[in-house]
């Protein structure tokens, strides 16, 4: 038997669009039972579709708490014009790419970090936590002036090749090569690699 107040009320004789609109109408109204019952409702809909999707199963109840974070702020913006499912998923479409950004950074600064300074790491790369990688990443990259910025993020995190880069940054792609260059030594600095560079040249 039902025990939610909210959807013990809807239940009998409506549909599945009915059921939506009461839901999001009382949210909307600030109502936390209703609330609950629509995150109860969803939740394994989108658990499951970003499974589909790819999503590590570690990231998965990450994942979801963002998608239900930008439904719980965009709500006052649904209409009703779609189902409630149909704009679950862009949002899950949507923090599955961000997640997919954000893990790749990750890797590329835990392996960055793990192979040219094993010994320096106050926090070991395989233990690093997500906000530590992104602090890290963050303030090297504020070293960096824009263009070099941009280049840096497309080629490195993005993975694109020097010739989308260029069309991208408005650039010959030999300068790409050239701000990549000094983009690399410059984050490199700032993460206190190329001292490492240095002492272990001499």
């Amino acid at each position: 038997m039902n025990s939610n107040p909210v959807e013990r009320r809807i239940e009998v004789g409506t549909t599945v669009t009915v059921i939506e609109d009461t839901l999001v109408r009382n949210c909307r109204a600030g109502d936390p039972i209703a609330w609950r019952a629509l995150h109860r409702r969803y939740y394994p809909v989108a658990a499951a579709f970003l499974r589909k999707l790819g999503a590590l199963p570690g990231d998965i109840e990450d994942t979801c708490q963002d998608v239900f974070v930008e439904l719980y702020r965009n709500l006052a913006n649904f209409r009703g014009q779609a189902e409630m499912k149909t704009w679950l998923y862009r949002l899950c479409v949507t923090q599955a790419r961000r997640n997919r950004t954000r893990s790749r950074v990750r890797r590329v600064v835990r392996e960055q970090l793990q192979r040219l300074m094993p010994d320096r790491l106050s926090v070991p790369p395989s233990t690093m936590t997500e906000t530590t990688a992104m602090q890290r990443v963050a303030q090297a990259l504020n070293q960096l002036n824009q263009g070099d910025r941009l280049v840096f993020v497309l080629y490195e995190f993005e993975g694109l090749p020097g010739k989308q880069i260029a069309e991208i940054a408005g650039c010959p792609e030999a300068t790409v090569w050239r701000r990549l260059h000094y983009a690399r030594r410059t984050f490199r600095g700032a993460l206190g690699i190329a001292e490492v560079e240095v002492a272990n040249s001499r």
